[in-house]
């Protein structure tokens, strides 16, 4: 009887919390872009709601320079409870996926010139997978009806983690800005596997990013 109580107590708090998620992404003040960034009202989605974009033909590129990461120190950052050291780490990882992408596209190069891109990514938020709710609000009947609910509409899971983030990308000759946004990347509602390990949503999220970005470039 005590188990069944627990289980239906850890429900509970799961139904309440679904909704509670990371907030969306803001015009950061501390952003290189921030007076040119818009409200995107091509997304309905909430994935990416403000961004700016310039009448470029991405073809003309075929070379990129990807800046080393920036963690946002602003006092609008988004990060829920995260160590500095779990931020590095996203950084890191950040870093190395979205350059993984992107070298499929462009050779990536150290100095500006003709056909050159730069890259700068902005890790502005992130939020950890809430530990033991998070896999029990996949495993548990109750949980799965609400992340079911949730992967329909395209919303985050219960639990789950989640990043935050800006891209700006320049002419790298010119330093002329053509394209930044705001954007925050999740696992699928339905990704149990996601919510194994604290960082785990969170690094799903930047490979679902880096995905997108390679597919707008290409």
């Amino acid at each position: 009887m005590k188990t069944l109580n627990i289980t239906a107590a850890v429900i509970a708090i799961t139904s309440v919390v679904a909704g509670c998620t990371t907030a969306d992404p803001t015009v950061y003040s501390g952003l290189a872009s921030a007076s040119q960034l818009q409200p995107n009202t091509e997304d309905s989605t909430g994935r990416v709601p403000y961004r700016y974009k310039s009448n470029v033909d991405w073809r003309q590129y075929n070379k990129i320079i990807v800046d080393p990461v920036t963690v946002y120190s602003g006092t609008d950052n988004q990060f829920v409870k995260m160590a500095d050291k779990d931020k590095s780490v996203l950084a890191r990882y950040m870093q190395d996926q979205f350059a993984e992408r992107l070298r499929t596209r462009f050779a990536q190069v150290n100095n500006s010139g003709p056909g050159t891109l730069r890259l700068h990514l902005t890790l502005t938020g992130a939020k950890d997978t809430t530990p033991f709710l998070g896999p029990f609000s996949h495993l548990d009947v109750g949980g799965n009806v609400i992340n079911a609910a949730q992967a329909v509409q395209g919303r985050e899971g219960t639990m789950a983690g989640s990043v935050n983030y800006a891209v700006e990308i320049y002419d790298a000759a010119s330093n002329r800005l053509l394209s930044a946004y705001v954007t925050k990347q999740y696992p699928n509602a339905m990704n149990a596997g996601a919510t194994f390990s604290a960082l785990k949503g969170s690094k799903v999220g930047i490979d679902k990013g880096a995905d997108a970005l390679l597919a707008e470039l290409n």
